[in-house]
């Protein structure tokens, strides 16, 4: 091995308060600096000489000492050790490293300058290749504004600001640990899976948190997530605790997002804890989610189920033990260890009455602090992977195969010759493996792979916590799979509910309604209204209500389309059997009163005024009762057809009876006078012959409506909105009203020659009879027409199938009940002698 060479530079705050606070971590609030340096693998402590008291000092005006910094300063040099040890990696080469403590921004930046201008004052030398740091993104920013002219690399393991991946302002920058950017996505994510979409954000004024509550913003308004509230803390501003205070009261969120640093978060943390909030489900980022010792009995109705991403648990061999091992003898010079040594165990080197004496032998493993817990390595691993990181780059450069490097293709270089723009080219080729597992790569921002532990807070009656893993976040998988909860694991939730809070501003619109957005409000303040007549929506939060197709109809909930009822004169329901009920009653008085005649058809009161018509005229009244049966039913072709045929023929059939009844009473009388013989032009041939002619026009009427456009059964979804209504249409309506203008022709001429031949002085003339019926079917066709044009539905076809009945049974009670009732009941009427003596001879 040669000489050692001081190639890596790493500062450090070890203790105090800041203004500018670690990304994570304490904030130093001095102005002191002091420089660790290495020989061999030997530590010493060097105090500048600018410094007049030791760093003991410090602690008589209430500083505090930083403990994770130590621990990170102590990791590097752990894995430095462990990288000279190994012969395969910067075989021939040994790293060295400068530690740089400095409390304040301004003694940091004096620090980063110091050491890259190669300053020996300190005991050191060499040429400085990398520094790796700081902690704070507001820091790291101004180094590397300085170290980019130098092309000198700058690894962070805790800057995470998504800012400093602007490779245009910070060329040399790269990070170990994962940008803000993926940890907000992540955010946004856990706030999706749960269905958080009203959230309010409390932040620190840092850099850090300023520009992370701007970037998850605008993150989750890309998905509906909004933000109700974004309140900034200050440590020393109780008008801004108030605030808050007074926002986390009144505001309908129940999920707030806890964005600052530790030290911010402990301050605040403290000051809240005596306000007494409840109900609220926090989160965090990864700069305070795995601090237990912000746990405390005080706190459980706050931490009580708090989330958050944290960096990734690690397993560093070896680590543990040699951070415990640490003795103040192995440092004698050292007085920043002496300071923590004598923090740790409230004693004291100097004789004291007020503590006790430390003997430098006390046990690490006695005591808990951020230091001492080695359970589990989650920002040390960065620190790990940064020291690696620069010893591949140093490893990568120094390689040569025939007379080029393997990675660039330049010419070699010797170890004379490295520079740190040359150890920033090779960086950005790195691609390893650390001995713990951890792959170590760069995107073209400088930022390395995320990856991301859920955590959850489950405290207990004491105060303790129990930080749990509860899922992953990892940004090397494929999109939908990068967030993931572990199954069968348990989770405690915030607000002391025993299941995940709802945090919305408005509950989504529910399937039936439309969502409205409301220009006054929020995004996810919106409004429902429910979707108009017609309308309807089957998803939740539709922004819009859809139209049934024609055949369908929305139900009440206005969530689905329902196919339409339909709609028809049924057999079932009670008009349709009433109506059924007089067709049948009609048929059967036909065929009674056919019957009765038939078993009387030799008494005078049959044979008078041609009984052949009259038993005609029974038989077409029974298809005209038959037929009304026709429109009662689902519609189908035939019966649109045959209902409209069969009425129209039947009654032009009934008509043309009753018509030569009427002809052959008023024949009879003209036949009684002298020297008439009208009765021989108008015999039972001609009635016959006269009744088929009638018909056979109707027939022929018929037969053209169905040839040219026939009825159809129709589906008309014109008339009701919410139903169908089965019809038949008319097919042709020329033909339609042609068959009943012809039936109403015959009605008339058959009431003009009845009402005549009404006064004709004969007992068993039908004249009168005939008048009174021709008169009912006449008003009742007549009432049919504007009725049947303006009944809806299967009331268009009750009203026809009345018109039917009706006319039908004013024909057989006027024409034929009065001489049933003689015949029946009045049998002495039922005479021929009676006959004659009430009319003239000839008419017989």
């Amino acid at each position: 091995m040669t000489a050692w060479q001081p190639l890596a530079i790493l500062e450090y705050r070890l203790f105090c308060d800041s203004p500018e606070p670690p990304d994570g971590q304490s904030t130093p609030d001095c102005h002191s600096e002091t420089t660790l340096g290495t020989s061999g693998n030997r530590v010493r402590i060097n105090v500048p000489q600018s410094i007049k008291e030791p760093a003991l000092d410090l602690f008589t005006v209430g500083f505090k000492w930083n403990d994770r910094e130590l621990k990170f300063a102590r990791t590097v040099i752990f894995t430095v050790a462990e990288i000279n040890r190994d012969s395969k990696l910067l075989p021939g080469v040994s790293l060295g490293y400068r530690l740089y403590n400095g409390c304040g921004s301004e003694n940091l930046i004096r620090a980063a300058i110091e050491a890259v201008t190669g300053d020996d004052s300190k005991g050191c030398s060499g040429q400085i290749q990398a520094l790796l740091g700081h902690s704070s993104s507001g820091v790291s920013e101004d180094i590397n504004i300085i170290l980019s002219p130098l092309s000198i690399p700058q690894v962070s393991h805790l800057s995470t600001c998504a800012c400093l991946s602007d490779k245009r302002l910070y060329p040399t920058f790269f990070r170990t640990v994962p940008s803000d950017r993926f940890q907000i996505i992540g955010l946004v994510q856990l706030m999706e899976y749960f269905d958080w979409r009203w959230v309010g954000i409390i932040y620190s004024a840092s850099l850090y948190s300023e520009k992370g509550t701007a970037k998850f913003t605008k993150e989750a308004k890309k998905v509906g997530i909004c933000v109700e509230y974004t309140l900034p803390y200050s440590k020393t501003s109780k008008s801004k605790l108030e605030a808050i205070v007074k926002k986390l009261r009144e505001s309908s969120s129940k999920v707030v997002l806890l964005f600052m640093s530790l030290s911010y978060t402990k301050s605040f943390l403290s000051n809240i804890e005596n306000y007494n909030i409840t109900g609220k489900q926090w989160l965090g980022g990864e700069s305070w989610i795995t601090q237990a010792d912000l746990a405390s009995v005080e706190r459980k109705s706050i931490l009580q189920g708090a989330m958050g991403f944290a960096l990734p648990e690690a397993s560093i061999p070896g680590l543990g033990e040699f951070l415990l091992s640490l003795k103040p003898s192995d440092e004698p010079r050292s007085a920043i260890i002496k300071a923590f040594w004598e923090k740790f165990f409230d004693c004291s080197f100097s004789p004291s009455n007020t503590t006790t004496m430390c003997t430098g032998t006390e046990d690490l493993r006695t005591i808990s602090s951020d230091y001492t817990d080695v359970t589990h390595f989650r920002a040390e691993n960065n620190v790990y992977k940064a020291v690696y990181l620069v010893a591949y780059a140093l490893h990568a450069l120094l390689q040569c195969k025939n007379g080029s490097n393997p990675t660039t293709g330049k010419p070699c270089v010797n170890k004379n010759q490295v520079q740190p723009k040359l150890v920033l080219e090779h960086i950005n080729y790195v691609n390893f493996t650390t001995q713990n597992g951890a792959k170590v790569f760069f995107d073209e921002n400088g930022d390395s792979v995320a990856q991301y532990d859920l955590v959850n807070w489950q405290m207990k009656d004491d105060g303790s916590v129990e930080i749990a893993n509860i899922g992953q976040y990892d940004t090397s998988f494929p999109e939908g799979k990068k967030f993931k909860l572990k199954e069968n694991t348990k989770i405690v939730w915030g607000g002391n509910s025993n299941e995940v809070l709802r945090s919305v501003c408005r509950e989504p619109c529910p399937p039936g309604t439309r969502k409205a957005t409301n220009k006054f409000k929020p995004v996810c303040c919106f409004d429902c209204f429910e979707c108009p007549e017609g309308t309807m929506s089957n998803q939740t939060n539709s922004p819009d209500c859809l139209i049934c197709p024609p055949e369908f109809w929305p139900n009440e909930k206005k969530d689905k389309c329902l196919p339409k009822p339909t709609e028809y004169l049924s057999y079932k329901e009670i008009m349709g059997a009433v109506l059924t009920g007089f067709g049948c009653v009609g048929i059967f008085l036909s065929l009674l009163t056919s019957i009765i005649f038939l078993t009387h058809k030799e008494t005078p009161i049959v044979k008078a005024n041609n009984s052949e018509l009259s038993f005609l005229l029974l038989f077409s009244l029974k298809l005209c009762f038959l037929c009304s049966l026709t429109f009662i039913g689902r519609p189908s072709e035939w019966s649109c057809r045959l209902r409209h045929t069969a009425f129209s023929i039947t009654f032009v059939l009934c008509i043309s009876c009753v018509l030569g009844k009427t002809i052959v009473v008023l024949m009879a009388f003209r036949a009684t006078l002298p020297g008439s013989n009208v009765m021989k032009w108008f015999g039972p041939a001609q009635q016959r012959l006269s009744v088929l002619t009638f018909t056979l026009i109707q027939v022929v009427i018929c037969i053209l409506w169905l040839t040219i456009n026939p009825p159809f059964p129709k589906r008309n979804m014109n008339y009701y909105k919410e139903k169908i209504i089965l019809e038949c249409a008319l097919g042709s309506a020329v033909g339609f009203w042609a068959v009943l203008g012809y039936i109403g022709f015959l009605a008339l001429l058959c009431f003009i020659l009845a009402f005549l031949a009404r006064k004709l002085p004969d007992s068993f003339n039908e004249a009168k009879l005939i008048t009174f019926s021709m008169l009912i079917f006449c008003a009742v066709w007549i009432t049919f027409i504007p009725a049947y044009v303006s009944s809806p539905g299967k009331f268009t076809v009750a009203v026809e199938i009345f018109a039917i009945l009706a006319s039908s049974f004013g024909l057989l009670v006027c024409i034929f009940f009065p001489k049933c009732y003689i015949i029946i009941f009045r049998p002495e009427q039922n005479s021929k002698k009676h006959l004659l003596g009430k009319i003239p001879p000839r008419t017989l």
